[in-house]
């Protein structure tokens, strides 16, 4: 991935020092940097500083970036300036959760138990959704703004629960290991989820590479990633990161069918492998219906059963999925409606599908 222009005084300073070899660098003045934009960012789930900066930071443990040396992984002062942020960034969401949600009540007895507490988180969402505007009503601009907030997530797949597979035993494991080989298209390359996801993308000319639109990606997008890959590093967050994969398989049947809907009605061409790309929307959801229950009653339920203890980080992680998809949808949406574009400045335009709507976006500026 490439390293991304820098937002702010955080990023323009981390950069410098990453640039660098890490007994270069004491990284004294970006720790004070970040430490000051903690102390005056208004939300950091929408501070773009911020959000990129730990993004990158964590795409250290993934692909890398091209020129910043390996050997920064692990270094310990770039592990303090990430846990700062990582600390403040954690702390957001478990309040944001409880503003949402509520206190947890009495934890569950059962992974049947489970599975139903996170049917109704899913089944709480109130009023209408992104999928809901894609399907129905979203141009081809608007869907393409669509995939690219969703990009690096999806090409990513699910690498970031990859960590908790040596975390899990039993039953869990077995269910995690599961899913995991369905998303990475059990043996078969073309079935990867990420591969189709890219062929959606392909179809509406946009760059399936890894980081090709974080130019383009406001904050609250890298946060949903971010979020992904906090649960997972962190061991001591394993239960939130089967909460979070938990609710997203239960709750991926009617947003996809809701896509394949907007795609359809847009007439998208076939592409490459996949002879229609709303058909491979379809098959991802019927999947995700298939997988859901186990998700949660396997999974998420099972780690329960065997560590009581970690149930309220699952429904923390659970319900930490729930609010950055409706804080995101939300973001879309008001853009939408406004008559502007939802990402940082509007993408290049592209060719207009046979049937499709073609609408321009709005030209927005930047953020400092």
């Amino acid at each position: 991935m490439k390293l991304p222009q820098n937002r702010g005084p955080v990023t323009y300073m981390l950069w410098a020092d990453m640039l660098a070899y890490p007994s270069d660098c004491p990284l004294t003045a970006t720790g004070g940097s970040v430490r000051q934009a903690l102390r005056t960012s208004e939300d950091i789930l929408y501070d773009e500083d911020l959000q990129l900066a730990l993004f990158c930071l964590y795409e250290l443990h993934g692909s890398g970036v091209n020129g910043v040396d390996d050997r920064w992984e692990w270094d310990p002062g770039l592990l303090e300036v990430r846990h700062q942020i990582e600390s403040a960034f954690e702390a957001r969401l478990r309040r944001g959760t409880t503003e949402l949600f509520g206190p947890e009540g009495q934890a569950p007895r059962s992974a049947e138990e489970v599975a139903d507490r996170l049917s109704a988180l899913t089944a709480g969402a109130k009023g209408p959704t992104v999928t809901d505007f894609v399907g129905r009503e979203a141009n081809t601009d608007q869907v393409r703004e669509f995939l690219v907030h969703q990009s690096v997530r999806q090409l990513k797949e699910s690498d970031p629960h990859c960590w908790s597979v040596p975390r899990l035993t039993g039953r869990p494991k077995a269910a995690l290991m599961d899913l995991q080989t369905d998303g990475y298209g059990s043996g078969q390359p073309h079935r990867v989820r990420a591969e189709r996801f890219a062929a959606v993308m392909v179809s509406l000319g946009l760059d399936t590479g890894f980081g090709a639109y974080l130019e383009w990606m406001p904050a609250l997008s890298l946060a949903a990633v971010n979020m992904m890959s906090m649960f997972g590093l962190n061991r001591r967050l394993r239960g939130a990161a089967a909460g979070q994969l938990a609710i997203d398989e239960i709750g991926s049947l009617l947003p996809h069918a809701a896509y394949a809907e907007g795609l359809r009605r847009l007439g998208l061409p076939p592409v490459d492998e996949v002879p229609d790309v709303a058909d491979a929307a379809v098959e991802q959801a019927e999947v995700g219906a298939v997988h859901g229950w186990a998700a949660g009653r396997d999974l998420a339920g099972g780690l329960v059963e065997q560590d009581p203890s970690l149930a309220d980080d699952v429904f923390f992680g659970a319900a930490s999925a729930c609010l950055m998809d409706q804080l995101l949808g939300r973001w879309q949406l008001e853009a939408w409606h406004a008559g502007r574009s939802s990402l940082r400045r509007p993408l290049p335009s592209a060719f207009v599908p046979r049937g499709g709507q073609h609408g321009p976006a709005t030209e927005v500026g930047l953020p400092a």
